[in-house]
């Protein structure tokens, strides 16, 4: 831990609206990922977790230079909502500049969708990746690999908020697409943590 750790706390916890929830359900994936890549790496070379070498491999090569994209997906949402507020922000007038700032907000509105989309894809991806992990890792890493797995749960469901806040007064086709695929993550997402909880808690004898 050090300072730079603490002034993304400090700005999070501002009165500035961004970084906010979006940018937070990508931090959360992004320790999840770095959990995840800890396990694997108490995992690999132990004979006695053999069966997980693979898998451990897999998740290391995968998830490790993820983590820098994650931080700009934290990055990004932030600045998704500010475009909103900017495309807010124009001029309201006569027909055309009315025209203009609606389709700039819609514009916006959908950017700053797509983002938390992508944070919550990842997420149930990695949980994914998890879900198949955890029967094979290093039992004495189990509540780590339960904590990214609870991580990257918490990331889908404040993702999912913030794609819904952002499609709640807009309509057409691409905003439904956008609502079923998050839905459906969703929904996925819910279904690999049940699983996995189950075996995390049958591992660990709870």
């Amino acid at each position: 831990m050090n300072d730079g750790y603490e002034e993304v706390l400090r700005k999070i916890a501002s009165s500035d609206p961004t970084p906010g929830g979006g940018s937070v359900s990508a931090l959360s994936l992004a320790h999840a990922q770095a959990l995840t890549i800890m396990v694997a790496r108490l995992t690999i070379g132990k004979k006695k977790w053999s069966e997980g070498q693979d898998m451990a491999e897999l998740i290391i090569s995968k998830w490790d230079k993820k983590i820098p994209n994650t931080i700009q997906l934290s990055i990004k949402d932030a600045l998704a909502f500010d475009s909103v507020m900017d495309a807010y922000r124009l001029p309201k007038g006569d027909e055309d500049e009315n025209k203009i700032r609606d389709q700039s907000i819609r514009e916006a509105t959908i950017g700053a969708a797509r983002t938390p989309l992508t944070i919550a894809s990842e997420a149930c991806d990695l949980l994914t990746d998890i879900a198949a992990f955890s029967h094979l890792c290093n039992s004495n890493a189990m509540t780590d690999i339960a904590s990214a797995a609870e991580l990257c749960s918490s990331a889908v469901l404040i993702a999912h908020m913030n794609v819904r806040i952002n499609l709640d007064f807009i309509e057409g086709a691409d905003v439904d697409e956008i609502s079923q695929k998050i839905e459906d993550i969703v929904q996925e997402s819910e279904s690999l943590m049940e699983g996995t909880r189950a075996i995390v808690s049958e591992r660990l004898g709870w």
